[in-house]
């Protein structure tokens, strides 16, 4: 039975602690601020860091270096350097998002994507959890983190704002993320161009003005409520302006028509085929 020890309880540590307990796996411990971490890397398989990004090198050098256990860095911006001077290092980054240690351990042993560099502890843990790879070297982890944090962060974001808008509209999030789920299925079946519909596609810009005076309102109240001013407004302009580059629209009204009838450019796009953990 592999054995691993945990630095860091907070929501990806806990995750991760709870999904390799699901899959046969020993957690000899996971280890918080007010825990002495020097000898951590002594007597197990794995090391995990599982801190924030910024405290991962500063808590790499306080543990003492073994040259029979594998440290482990789960963030997707950081490179292998981060953890000198151990001699077996990885990096373990899960294409997840981990709200809370419950929902976090389940998406983990579900079949999730996670990105691997350095020593193949990284590949062995991923593969216990039933996991698919790819490999991110230091030269891509900052365009791959990137990637990840749109496809992911500012998604939320962006619902945030699509939140405002719906109370405006006197109707809830709840009522628009069913929108939000078929289109992220588009996306995945036919490609991002492939996928897109709405008024900046079609370069309807009637209507993409009448959107401009709701968002005027939407930042009034937010600006009251201590929010940038014209924050609301100059998100949606770049997410237009984005949607009409994409289309090749222009966002010019000459180009207006219904978007169902316009060519798909990239239909025949497939998401990349990601390699089993092997």
């Amino acid at each position: 039975m592999k054995e691993v020890r945990i630095i860091g309880p907070g929501r990806a540590g806990s995750s991760l602690a709870g999904a390799l307990d699901r899959m046969g796996w020993r957690v000899a411990g996971v280890l918080g601020r007010s825990d002495d971490v020097r000898a951590a890397a002594h007597g197990v398989d794995a090391l995990v860091i599982a801190t924030a990004d910024g405290d991962v090198a500063h808590v790499a050098g306080l543990v003492e270096p073994d040259p029979a256990t594998a440290v482990l860095h789960l963030s997707g911006s950081l490179g292998l350097e981060a953890l000198d001077p151990h001699p077996r290092r990885a990096s373990l980054h899960p294409l997840v998002p981990l709200p809370d240690a419950a929902t976090g351990a389940e998406r983990l042993s579900a079949g999730a994507v996670f990105a691997v560099d350095g020593d193949p502890i990284a590949t062995e843990i991923a593969t216990a959890l039933g996991g698919r790879c790819i490999r991110v070297p230091r030269a891509s982890r900052a365009a791959y983190h990137a990637a990840a944090c749109v496809a992911s962060n500012h998604v939320v974001a962006l619902l945030a704002q699509a939140s405002l808008l719906a109370d405006e509209a006197g109707i809830g999030i709840g009522d628009l993320v069913g929108l939000t789920a078929a289109s992220l299925a588009d996306v995945a079946r036919l490609g991002p161009r492939g996928a897109l519909t709405g008024p900046a596609a079609r370069g309807d810009n009637a209507t993409l003005e009448r959107h401009r005076a709701v968002l005027d309102r939407v930042d009034a109240h937010a600006q009251a409520a201590g929010a940038p001013a014209g924050i609301q407004r100059r998100a949606y302009d770049a997410c237009a302006q984005l949607a009409a580059a994409l289309a090749g629209a222009g966002a010019s009204p000459s180009d207006a028509g219904d978007d169902r009838d316009r060519p798909r450019g990239d239909a025949q796009m497939r998401p990349r085929e990601v390699p089993a953990c092997n």
